[in-house]
């Protein structure tokens, strides 16, 4: 019997990232886990980390771990776009330092591992095409938007002047069980409490990718990891309001009335984002999970963490 071939997964503790790790588990990986966050024995086992590793992540804590991965996913760093208007340096360390790190580590002692960079839809920031295709120069605006962009930046020229065989995957608005914030936690959070006022117009678009299909996306981005350093849209290709959202949210959530808009835009947030998904599709992925679905399935489980079934 052949051995298990290792992957590092940064930020494993996260909900995409043990999301990640169950599925590299799935396919027969022996999933190494660094990052932060606490957790027993049976849990991280239960989402297929066989080794974790809390620390930070440095050149010198990633040479400890004494594994040479075939495959990292690096799914360390920042995932607020409010944090990083309120700490931005803060940001900077979590998404930039780190990465610059994890690169260093592959070149000096890793070269031959593929890696995958989970970046986000923020690099865009404001565009005026839709569907965002992958070549469309935007205009972050936030922190967390262009310490993603320089981040990527980083990850390009590596693949280009060292030979890494690397990939970026910029994920839009994922969603799914377990994520305990962003819109779809705080709106059923809200509506528990019988509150519907909920910023913005309504009119604000987004483009929804479950958890599952982003992380089936980030372990074929693996494959396709090369010295040109493809990047592709994560999303599901499909531009839905945050009103039809809510909308399906309080239904589901037994409310009979309506979400309302204060109007009042929250900083570093752009107002569309709808991807280009035909680089990740020419890959042989397809998204499985649609939003309506995927709501449902995320306030199932609300209800049930909760008890409120």
């Amino acid at each position: 019997m052949s051995e298990k071939k290792t992957v590092i997964v940064t930020g494993a503790f996260g909900t995409i990232g043990r999301q990640v790790a169950s599925a590299l588990a799935l396919c027969d990986w022996y999933v190494v886990g660094v990052g932060h966050g606490r957790w027993g024995v049976g849990e991280q086992n239960k989402w297929g980390v066989s080794v974790w590793n809390e620390r930070d992540i440095t050149l010198e804590s990633l040479r400890e771990l004494a594994v040479k991965p075939a495959l990292v996913v690096h799914c360390a760093g920042s995932g607020d776009v409010g944090a990083s208007v309120r700490s931005p340096h803060t940001d900077f360390i979590r998404t930039v330092t780190t990465t610059a790190a994890m690169l260093e580590f592959l070149r000096n002692d890793c070269p031959d591992a593929s890696f995958v960079y989970p970046s986000s839809a923020a690099v865009y920031g404001v565009v005026n095409q839709f569907p965002m295709k992958e070549g469309v120069s935007g205009q972050p605006t936030s922190p967390y938007g262009v310490h993603k962009k320089i981040a990527e930046e980083m990850v390009v020229e590596y693949a280009r002047l060292f030979g890494l065989k690397a990939s970026v995957v910029r994920l839009f608005s994922v969603y799914g069980e377990e994520f305990r914030k962003q819109l779809l936690w705080d709106a059923c959070q809200r509506i528990s409490l019988n509150e519907s006022l909920f910023f913005g117009t309504g009119e604000e678009t987004r483009d929804w990718l479950h958890v599952d299909d982003a992380a089936r996306l980030l372990i074929q981005a693996g494959n396709y990891a090369s010295s040109l350093c493809p990047i592709v849209n994560g999303g599901f290709g499909e531009s839905v309001s945050v009103r039809n959202v809510l909308t399906d949210i309080f239904r589901l959530m037994g409310r009979n009335d309506q979400p309302s808009f204060c109007g009042t835009q929250r900083p570093g947030d752009p107002v569309h984002y709808h991807a280009d998904i035909g680089e990740a599709l020419a890959w042989g992925w397809r998204p499985e999970v649609s939003w309506k679905d995927g709501l449902a399935r995320y306030v199932s489980w609300f209800r049930k963490e909760h008890d409120l079934d």
